[in-house]
């Protein structure tokens, strides 16, 4: 099989290896694939891999040889699965891979907001501490998260992982999800912490807005390490300038790369980081493995994790 994965940076900038394709044909592997390359790079695959880079009804069209798209990620809006599932390819997923490792990114955002380490340090380095009249000072209020209330929307894996965490650090649990549990507007009148963990669906776009943030605590904080778009940026912004909650921690914006900016990046006590919570190298070695099991096992004739 002639193998070509179109984006493999962001999955291995070079700490991983490619040898497990290898073990299934011809592998070329481009860092990065503009859309006007797309097609001169992707012609007489049978096998594309591709992270973020879009392959559209036009696109697939053109490719004859294809037979399998392998989303190296959980979600794979950039593939055109009902052109896919025309032209016969078979597209894969890989559903689970950074549990741990999301959750974990999740904690650490709120710890920061909690206690402002990054601005801390810099202030001793700057000598404040030094120049301190006493043998402590702080400079935003410390927060102890033991007895207070975090909200999980959405609680599937990386959601309860983030639970247990919370509740190993002495935090109450509340979760509204669709099957069930707390009423939405409930959960974010009780919570102390609201963190997002539910896919983007067009019911989920824009949940977080003017109307849902108004009706959390001004203590509260907001986090989001699960899509950008789940969030109006403007009325987060709107929102944390106002002290209609005290603080946010993001891992996900509405666009990515924000090329335009974000109204966040002005926000008060607003803390973002680059789409960052799935990259360990240990997640990262998982969807590696999963993505070689899953060509594998299309290749057994018996494919696993199909979207299409």
């Amino acid at each position: 099989m002639k193998i070509v994965v179109l984006d493999g940076y962001c999955l291995n900038p070079g700490d991983l290896s490619w040898r497990g394709l290898q073990a299934w044909g011809e592998v070329t592997v481009y860092d990065r694939t503009p859309p006007e390359l797309l097609l001169e790079r992707a012609a007489g695959a049978d096998v594309l891999l591709t992270n973020k880079t879009p392959l559209g009804r036009a696109e697939m069209a053109e490719l004859g040889a294809l037979r399998y798209v392998g989303v190296l990620a959980t979600g794979y809006n950039v593939v055109d699965v009902e052109a896919a599932r025309e032209q016969g390819v078979v597209v894969t997923n890989v559903p689970t891979y950074g549990t741990d490792s999301v959750a974990q990114l999740t904690m650490a955002l709120l710890l920061e907001l909690c206690h402002q380490v990054g601005v801390h340090s810099a202030a001793v380095r700057a000598g404040e501490w030094t120049a301190s009249a006493d043998w402590s000072f702080w400079k935003s209020p410390q927060v102890e998260l033991a007895g207070k209330t975090l909200g999980c929307i959405g609680y599937g894996r990386i959601g309860a992982q983030t639970g247990r965490i919370a509740e190993a650090m002495g935090m109450r649990v509340v979760v509204h999800r669709r099957s069930g549990g707390m009423p939405l507007e409930e959960l974010l009148e009780v919570s102390d912490v609201v963190s997002l963990h539910c896919p983007l669906f067009p019911e989920t776009r824009g949940m977080i807005c003017a109307s849902t943030l108004e009706r959390m605590k001004p203590s509260a904080f907001l986090l989001n390490t699960s899509r950008g778009p789940l969030v109006v940026e403007q009325d987060l912004a709107d929102a944390l300038h106002a002290g209609t909650i005290a603080g946010a921690g993001v891992d996900v914006l509405s666009v990515e790369p924000p090329a335009g900016g974000s109204p966040l990046f002005s926000a008060k006590n607003c803390v973002i980081t680059p789409h960052i919570a799935w990259a360990t190298r240990e997640a990262r070695g998982r969807l590696m493995d999963v993505a070689v099991e899953n060509l594998a096992s299309f290749a057994g004739q018996s494919p696993r994790n199909v979207v299409s």
